[in-house]
């Protein structure tokens, strides 16, 4: 017998119908003698219209007053899951983030998650009840209602997993597993049985959105096994946990991320001086940009030219800001690009293999893709490439890094 946390997101529990689904899910799982807790979310685009609602009093609502209307949505579907569970004979009791006493910083709309009293739920499974839990939400120190921001919802969950010291936390979502990359963009990407934490990590901070990077920081924290699931297929999903396997057949290469949210701002001409970098990125932080990636080159005649890269939607905050300081510090001229993206490889098997970079590199050569600039880790490379080319560049390197599908009918006895 097993404690498992179980999570649902808002399509999974859209509308009755799928609610009535997810509460057969539970029964099955509790039929077979494991204790269960569920933590969910709104109903798909319940957030949002609330939030569109506070918006027709207020454009800029108080965040106390709109954390208190958001909250409502999962007290709406924690409520109709318990009582699917109860017509089906499963005794089932709901509450909200406040009534398990999910306690919180004072940072609504973005609170994060101090302590979790688990005495109330641990009564409540002693007893044989299935616990569902409002997830999203929590209570600070002064009793105000406050929200955990995107993709809260996960975090939630992993949080109660942690508390309850549960043997594993499974996120049901809208796909069967982690991917080697998006299907979308490679048909022959694969499922992955089980990921590292820190692989997990690099994806998601990457642009794979299958699971928020809270909820994996907290995970890998505390210890906390993860699988992903599909909410209405049967399948194992994919386990993320602590291990690295160590195999002969341990691929180099776990994963390919993308985001096509990036810009690139670039400013020529500036002293080559001690301190340059944070008369440039001082004024860009207080600004609140957030940058990722750097490339400093200096010249012969004692300049230098720094490039650096921003989330898309940041770009024109930055660039006004970089023009201010390229006035201010004589620089030559100011220029940006909003056409690239980013490509990264991951994998904790480069920790053990050479020439990982240069096998990329080559890749992408071979498919005549510049590469503009380069990031390294230890377990990820990443360059950013005009945009036009990403699809083809991710599919290259999925090939040569050896995760295509076997073709049908090929497969390794």
């Amino acid at each position: 017998m097993a404690l498992i946390v179980q999570k649902f997101g808002g399509t999974s529990v859209g509308t009755v119908e799928r609610i009535e689904q997810v509460a057969e899910k539970v029964k099955k799982f509790r039929d077979g003698g494991d204790d269960i807790v569920v933590v969910v979310s709104a109903m798909s685009g319940e957030t949002n219209r609330l939030i569109d609602l506070a918006k027709q009093i207020s454009d800029q609502p108080v965040p106390r007053e709109l954390d208190v209307m958001v909250s409502t949505g999962e007290q709406v579907t924690i409520a109709l899951l318990a009582m699917a569970l109860i017509k089906r004979g499963v005794p089932a009791v709901s509450y909200t983030g406040n009534q398990v006493r999910i306690l919180t910083d004072s940072a609504h709309t973005k609170a994060r998650i101090l302590q979790i009293d688990a005495q109330r739920i641990q009564r409540d499974i002693k007893a044989g009840r299935v616990v569902v839990v409002a997830g999203f939400q929590g209570v600070d120190e002064k009793g105000n209602i406050t929200t955990l921001g995107r993709g809260g919802s996960d975090t939630t969950g992993v949080a109660l997993a942690a508390a309850l010291k549960a043997d594993e936390c499974q996120i049901y979502t809208d796909v069967d597993g982690v991917y080697t990359t998006d299907p979308r963009v490679v048909a022959k990407a694969q499922r992955l049985d089980k990921i590292t934490f820190e692989e997990m990590l690099e994806m998601a901070s990457l642009g794979s959105k299958v699971l928020q990077i809270r909820a994996v920081e907290f995970a890998g924290k505390y210890s906390v096994p993860l699988r992903v699931l599909h909410s209405f297929q049967e399948g194992p999903g994919t386990l993320i946990t602590l291990d690295e396997e160590e195999s002969m057949e341990q691929p180099i290469i776990s994963g390919i991320a993308f985001n096509r949210d990036e810009a690139k701002l670039t400013i020529r001409g500036v002293p080559d001086t001690p301190g340059v970098a944070f008369k440039i990125l001082g004024p860009i932080s207080a600004a609140n940009v957030e940058v990722d990636m750097i490339v400093q080159n200096v010249a012969h005649d004692n300049t230098t030219d720094f490039t650096f890269t921003v989330h898309r939607n940041d770009y024109n905050n930055a660039l006004q800001v970089l023009q201010s300081i390229a006035n201010e510090m004589g620089a030559r001229e100011v220029i940006g690009d909003t056409d690239i993206a980013k490509v990264s490889i991951v994998g904790v098997g480069m920790r053990s293999h050479a020439g990982v970079a240069s096998r990329m590199f080559e890749a992408l050569a071979k498919e005549n893709i510049n590469i503009q600039m380069i990031s390294t880790s230890e377990i990820k490379v990443s360059v950013v490439i005009e945009e036009k080319y990403l699809e083809l560049a991710v599919r290259a390197l999925h090939t040569a890094f050896e995760l295509d599908a076997p073709a049908a009918g090929n497969t390794a006895e």
